[in-house]
């Protein structure tokens, strides 16, 4: 289970249900620990809309787009950190453990950030939330795996995926009722710091995971446990299996040797293990690579770029695109394990290049169409008050709504009776902001008046649902199912962390690269990565759909090619190919 979750089919849902209903012991055990998942979708999501709110109180933050990058992307760093030590904390002091100690320092940089006097308060932050998410996304999916019962522990794990993207869906919920309340942004955040200390509270009546306390020798302790999860008649047979499970586990780490470096190199060594590294790590770097993180971290700030200079409606129109995130996930746990993982990807690449394209297209139809700059409407505010560098450009005349929010700290004042008809380029400042308003204009910073607006709200929302249900969830499946056994947590692991460091990358560079290439530029950036993903996962993705982890391991070793890859027809060779060796044998 570690970097990454077994995926589960409709039928072991249902099991978990009935077996849930009958036990509500194991719900609890897995819907407390779950919020683990609910704290990483919510930090993902709120950032996006309270960012609206913060450039608007701290100017530095409005001008610098470096700073804005900053303060999303340090929850991605704080979390890579966090992953890493949340590990080593779970293994040396058990996944409650770890989950608490998740709890407090999400919970303090939630109270940081809520009552930050200055940007750099924030970004700290920014910092112990990452940290509390990324101990969490490694030791709520171990605490529930090890204390659930193996039939239906896919399907709780995978629930607890769910609840990340309800996280989010929650966020933006959350941003929505904020939006007219007096400190706005501190409340989305600071709300942050509720789910944490629920779980706390929680976790201090759950029991430590029976998996832990056998490696730790706690034996009856792990049995009482076990007792309440299981019939009395299935106990003993799940204590042995325990038992075997934890000395192979111990064999395997001895074999693989201690730290990062050997177990790296023992890998590496391993033709099976360096195909399958090959194949999990760009699956996770396209994931991310695709843009995903530029609409679930800037969602409101892509809605502006689109023309909607409302936050309020910015917040609102990001709340769909979360929706359909959320059911998205839940497409892909009903059909993914019936067409397929590496189809699933590939189709969605190509739903997802379209969408990126589209969106490039209706960028640019936006940009060349944006409001022409009146120089009579400018001087209408006073001559002190119009953007020094329209004032100073020799061609001022041919200058457009983006001239004037290309020009540094400028604003656009649209038209009071139609948006689209020329309006006023303004020095920007908190009374300007207000002027414009005070006239019932509308102020943009981020984007222009733009009849393409809706068609760029559409093509976003078609983007998260080629993205949600493929590139979204499979790379965690395949990650899950593609390492032998004894690599399987390793490998999952460098996978996750090279998802990680994608994610900060992207999340890091996205406003610089618009201000530098304008939003059509960077969606074309983007489509371009996306087409690279395609041509990577053709070429070194098996399908594992149907394949037992020892036919996953056999195809691997024998070498993947693309055309020939079919789940039904590599069992049937692997079949013949046993057959032969089985008749020389005899022979």
């Amino acid at each position: 289970m570690e970097g990454g979750y077994h995926k589960a089919d409709k039928t072991e849902f249902l099991e978990s249900w009935r077996v849930s209903w009958r036990t509500p012991y194991i719900m609890r055990l897995s819907l407390t620990a779950g919020i683990g998942g609910l704290l990483f979708g919510y930090d993902t999501g709120v950032i996006s809309g309270a960012l609206l709110y913060i450039r608007e109180e701290f100017a530095d933050v409005d001008k610098k787009a470096w700073l804005q990058e900053t303060i999303v992307s340090m929850a991605v760093a704080g979390a890579i950190v966090g992953a890493a030590i949340g590990g080593w904390i779970s293994d040396c002091f058990g996944r409650k453990k770890a989950l608490m100690f998740a709890d407090i320092v999400f919970f303090i940089g939630a109270i940081v950030m809520a009552v930050a006097p200055a940007p750099w308060v924030l970004i700290v932050g920014r910092i112990l939330v990452g940290f509390g998410v990324g101990m969490a996304s490694m030791a709520s999916p171990l605490y529930i795996s090890e204390s659930s019962p193996t039939r239906i522990r896919g399907a709780l794990v995978s629930s607890n995926a769910l609840l990340i993207t309800g996280g989010q869906f929650l966020s933006y919920l959350i941003n929505l009722a904020f939006t007219r309340v007096t400190g706005t942004w501190r409340w989305m955040l600071g709300v942050a710091g509720l789910p944490p200390l629920i779980q706390f509270i929680l976790m201090l009546s759950l029991p430590e995971s029976p998996r832990w306390l056998f490696r730790q020798n706690k034996i009856d302790e792990a049995r009482s446990i076990l007792e309440k999860i299981f019939p009395a008649n299935e106990v003993e047979n799940e204590m042995k299996a325990l038992k075997d499970s934890v000395e192979a586990e111990k064999d395997d780490e001895g074999e693989l040797g201690d730290g990062f470096f050997p177990r790296l190199k023992s890998a590496l060594r391993n033709k099976v293990v360096r195909r399958a590294l090959l194949a999990g790590i760009t699956v996770q770097v396209t994931q991310q690579f695709v843009g995903i993180n530029t609409v679930l971290y800037y969602s409101p700030t892509v809605v502006q770029f689109a023309g909607f200079a409302s936050r309020q409606t910015a917040l609102a129109l990001s709340l769909v695109t979360s929706g359909l995130n959320f059911v998205g996930s839940i497409i892909s746990m009903g059909f993914v394990d019936k067409y397929g993982r590496r189809r699933f990807m590939l189709v969605s690449l190509v739903g997802i290049i379209s969408c990126l394209v589209a969106l490039a297209v209706v960028f640019f139809q936006a940009a060349a169409t944006a409001p022409a700059v009146s120089s009579l409407e400018s001087m209408h505010f006073g001559g002190n008050r119009t953007c020094p560098a329209y004032l100073s450009a020799p061609n001022s005349q041919s200058w457009s709504c983006m001239s004037c929010l290309k020009a540094p700290d400028c604003g656009f004042c649209a038209s009071s009776g139609n948006g689209l008809h020329p309006g006023a380029c303004l020095a920007v400042s908190n009374d300007m902001r207000s002027s414009c308003r005070m006239e019932k204009r509308t102020w943009y910073t981020e984007g222009c008046p733009s009849k393409f607006g809706f068609l760029a709200v559409a093509f976003l929302g078609l983007y998260i649902i080629c993205y949600s249900p493929g590139m979204g969830s499979v790379p965690w499946l395949v990650n899950s199912e593609i390492y032998p056994l004894k690599y399987r947590g390793f490998g999952g692991g460098i996978a996750a962390v090279s998802n990680w460091s994608a994610n900060l990358l992207v999340s890091e560079t996205f406003l610089t690269l618009t201000n530098a290439l304008g939003s059509a530029g960077t969606f074309i950036l983007f489509a371009g990565f996306s087409f690279i993903g395609f041509i990577a996962i053709y070429f070194v993705v098996p399908e594992t759909k149907g394949l037992s982890f020892e036919e996953v391991e056999k195809l691997l070793e024998k070498g993947f090619k693309p055309k020939a890859i079919c789940s039904k027809e590599m069992k049937e060779e692997i079949e013949l190919e046993e057959n032969q060796v089985s008749s020389s044998s005899s022979l």
